[in-house]
């Protein structure tokens, strides 16, 4: 089973109703959907079952959104429904719906589709912030991409919720690292990428660090670190 495809209109669980689809990933689909009694909008992650032995992915994500529940970069759980689907049991997800867009559909929007370098600085910020609140509580993003990043906000705060949490196992270390090293990558591509960065300023590419792993590494060993070191840039 790789796909629900539901229609909007449908009752989940006997208590929500699906409004639309919002996307899907490897673990499953989301969908933005109202509860019937309250109307309250909430997002439902319908997970695939064999990406879901024994509930496990389920319950390891919602844990992990439980704990990081004071982290404003992560959406907020509130609960798990069980339905069945053509006579498999599947689990449902419910948590906040934000309203927003991708960050993937902002700069495509864009002129040029790329930030000005001073914007992609604020836009880093805001990622280094959030992942330095997901980091103290020794978890990690896992996947972090410009398809896993929800603006609400943009301007010179941009407010960010992050999409999925992917439990890779491994070192954590190199886990916390990944994160800060996918967040760099995300500023690189929302400048424009190898195309403009050779005229980009020194500031930036003193960031960059030419995309190479142990050059960005060495200098930014945390993501605390790499919000001070944003903190700190005296720009032209």
């Amino acid at each position: 089973m790789d796909v629900f495809n539901l229609n909007p209109g449908r009752i989940v669980a006997g208590k929500y109703e699906v409004l639309y689809k919002l996307g899907s990933g490897w673990e499953g689909e989301v969908y933005k959907i109202v509860e019937s009694a309250t109307g309250i909008e909430c997002a439902a992650k319908l997970f695939y079952p064999e990406r879901n032995v024994r509930n496990r992915t389920a319950i390891n994500y919602a844990k992990k959104l439980h704990q990081l529940r004071d982290c404003p970069i992560v959406i907020k759980y509130h609960t798990q429904e069980r339905i069945t689907w053509r006579g498999v049991p599947v689990t449902v997800l419910i948590s906040e719906y934000v309203k927003g867009r991708l960050l993937s559909g902002h700069l495509k929007s864009l002129r040029g589709q790329r930030l000005h370098p001073f914007q992609a600085a604020h836009l880093l910020h805001a990622l280094a912030s959030g992942l330095e609140g997901i980091h103290f509580h020794g978890c990690y993003h896992g996947d972090l991409h410009t398809e896993n990043v929800i603006l609400s906000r943009v301007g010179l705060n941009y407010e960010l919720k992050f999409l999925d949490l992917y439990d890779l196992g491994g070192r954590r270390n190199d886990n916390f690292a990944n994160d800060i090293c996918d967040a760099i990558r995300i500023f690189f591509d929302a400048l424009g990428g190898q195309k403009h960065y050779a005229k980009q300023p020194s500031q930036v590419k003193a960031i960059c660090c030419g995309l190479k792993r142990t050059l960005i590494l060495k200098k930014f060993r945390s993501a605390t670190a790499l919000r001070l070191h944003l903190e700190a840039v005296e720009w032209d």
